[in-house]
């Protein structure tokens, strides 16, 4: 992809596209099956098949990667995900569709994989920022799209399925007219000791640069899956809820790019700093306007502003701190940090929800923001001096 404009785009735009068809799946399942009478609680279940996914694939992905290089692997989480989507209008079953979904998330988690780490291996510092943020920009604006292929299901349930599979399959195409790369790599790659051992180093290297995705995955479930729930308990009108998610996400689109390039500019701990924190006082604020929509309105915009774009910064600080060899295992720890939030979001919050009902559920995000605000200030400029001695050693 070195010097090829043209490739990145291809890789932006099939990013784009996943987000799309992962923005459908969320409310357009869930609408169908609140139609067909299935509990909330397994309506919720359902949904966490794509983490599963991701998980449980995740310890397999970087070998295959280093070994065939990048284009067989989005070639082969791209075939996954459109054979997938293609198959939902067969039979609509709840364990059926569970494992659709359940390798979509492998398929979606190797085009992921496969995109993250060529785009920022092949970025140069100056512009990785701009990179990766134009990356999450991109899967940003096709997850906030997807949704808008709910009401197709009132013309016909097979409709919104087949729709996403054709766009997948032709972002797809366009991946056999790029040229396979390989990432950096060593001897040893192939065993599972190796492996255990690269973890160890990524984990070492960049813990704290996974911290960032960590708390967009327990943000964004939590703000989707236990928000409402908080909402309507407190008297909030469900056409406001569905805007203030909106009003989040179109923040982050907004913002996205504009931050990436300050990162290159001020650096990627700088800027994770001021907007974690930014993102802490948004969301305090908003537990004192709980019962004003425009009060709430302007604080999920604002925080959408600053804090939708911890993911994509998350990878850019990781890919600045991790020797280039261990470039694949960072992406792919960054994926699974990010899954963990998602999978621990509306579990986490709905319990401290139900237990402690006086407390407010934007003190839970907000807590959480700050603590890993402070843990990147105290300890973020100590990680990144260690990773620079540890490479004037290796020099």
């Amino acid at each position: 992809m070195k010097n090829s404009k043209f490739a990145f785009w291809i890789l932006v735009s099939i990013v784009a596209i996943s987000g799309f068809s992962q923005g459908m799946l969320l409310p357009l399942i869930a609408v169908i099956f609140e139609k067909s009478g299935v509990s909330s609680g397994l309506n919720g279940l359902n949904a966490t098949a794509l983490y599963i996914g991701i998980l449980l694939a995740s310890p397999f992905m970087e070998q295959p990667l280093r070994k065939y290089g990048y284009k067989p692997i989005i070639i082969v989480g791209g075939f996954l995900v459109i054979v997938s989507l293609a198959f939902f209008p067969l039979w609509k079953s709840f364990w059926f569709w569970f494992g659709l979904r359940f390798l979509i998330g492998v398929g979606d988690h190797a085009l992921h994989f496969a995109t993250q780490t060529w785009i920022t291996s092949s970025s140069p510092e100056a512009r990785r920022g701009r990179n990766v943020s134009l990356y999450g920009l991109f899967f940003g604006v096709g997850f906030a799209v997807g949704p808008l292929m709910t009401p197709l299901v009132n013309i016909n349930p097979a409709l919104p399925f087949i729709i996403s599979s054709i766009f997948c399959l032709i972002g797809w195409a366009f991946v056999f007219v790029l040229k396979n790369e390989y990432p950096d790599t060593e001897e040893g790659v192939n065993s599972f000791k190796e492996t255990g051992k690269r973890f160890g180093l990524a984990l070492k290297y960049g813990w704290i640069a996974f911290l960032p995705p960590l708390s967009y995955g327990f943000l964004e479930s939590s703000l989707n899956g236990i928000f409402p729930v908080y909402a309507l308990r407190s008297g909030i009108e469900v056409s406001h809820v569905s805007i203030l998610l909106t009003s989040f996400a179109v923040g982050g689109i907004i913002t996205q790019l504009p931050l990436g390039m300050l990162s290159d500019k001020f650096g990627r701990r700088k800027v994770l700093i001021v907007i974690l924190f930014l993102g802490f006082v948004s969301f305090s604020a908003a537990s004192f306007l709980e019962e004003s929509f425009i009060g709430l309105f302007v604080c999920f915009l604002s925080a959408g502003m600053v804090v939708g774009s911890t993911f994509s910064l998350g990878i850019a600080f990781m890919t600045d701190i991790m020797p280039k060899k261990l470039l694949p295992t960072g992406n792919l720890l960054c994926g699974i940090a990010f899954s963990l939030g998602s999978l621990t979001g509306p579990s986490l919050g709905g319990v401290i929800i139900q237990a402690f009902q006086q407390i407010s559920f934007f003190h839970i995000v907000s807590t959480l923001l700050f603590s890993i605000s402070l843990i990147t200030l105290v300890f973020g400029k100590r990680t990144v001096y260690s990773h620079a001695s540890e490479k004037e050693k290796q020099a």
